[in-house]
């Protein structure tokens, strides 16, 4: 959800308090535009993250009455392709068959932790995609793991950042997650968030409109076809 946290996918790097390098991606250039969303389900933390330490974030998309906080990225094909890459522990490189989530909703490209896309719906004319566990790894099967101190503020800041919540707000919401709430309490997360900077959050876009980007010459080429929505959630 922060836009320092995306840039070390694209661009290649280590994000503040995590323990891995990312290669980033073949095109490194910002998104086309970012925007706010809400997506059906839940977040939930389990398993142990090589990044952080503690539990993972995960979405399970299946969970009735629930709402995940997200952040839209506009990106090419190869870019969250690239993007996936790194989180399902591969290299960069090579653009994902997207042709089977768009179609059913869903696909899976292998059994761990971040190998099934899910497409969550529509924005602007572009599908909305974002990866995550496999089914059978859903937030009422998966053993339950609380993440880490270091894990929470990077969420935080992305919430504060990318939907221009207050500490107050983002700490209550992460402490109620399936995972953390074991425990972590609404007031020890606002602790963690402690000194975060707060302000609302805004659309950006630089590339246009309705995803028509600017080549090399100066004359605007569409990508309609090529372009998606990254929901992140992490």
């Amino acid at each position: 959800m922060h836009p320092d946290r995306l840039a070390c996918y694209l661009r290649g790097g280590t994000p503040v308090g995590g323990r891995r390098s990312h290669p980033g991606c073949r095109d490194p250039r910002p998104p086309g535009r970012t925007l706010s969303l809400l997506l059906p389900g839940v977040l939930y933390f389990a398993t142990e993250s090589l990044v952080w330490g503690g539990g993972r974030a995960f979405y399970d998309p299946g969970a009735a009455g629930e709402e995940t906080a997200a952040r839209a990225y506009l990106l090419t094909v190869g870019q969250f392709s690239d993007i996936a890459a790194q989180e399902m522990g591969r290299p960069p490189g090579v653009d994902l068959d997207l042709s089977g989530a768009l179609r059913t909703g869903r696909a899976r490209f292998g059994p761990g932790r971040y190998e099934t896309l899910v497409r969550v719906g529509e924005q602007a004319g572009f599908p909305v995609l974002t990866f995550t566990a496999p089914r059978g790894w859903d937030s009422g099967h998966l053993p339950l793991n609380a993440p880490s101190a270091a894990y929470l503020r990077q969420l935080g800041a992305g919430l504060v950042a990318g939907h221009g919540w207050d500490t107050a707000r983002a700490a209550e919401y992460l402490a109620t997650r399936p995972g953390a709430r074991e425990m972590w309490t609404p007031q020890a997360v606002r602790e963690v968030l402690r000194g975060l900077s707060e302000g609302p959050a805004g659309t950006e876009d630089t590339s246009g409109r309705d995803g028509t980007e600017t080549a090399g010459s100066g004359t605007p080429r569409r990508q309609r076809a090529a372009r998606i929505w990254s929901a992140v959630r992490t």
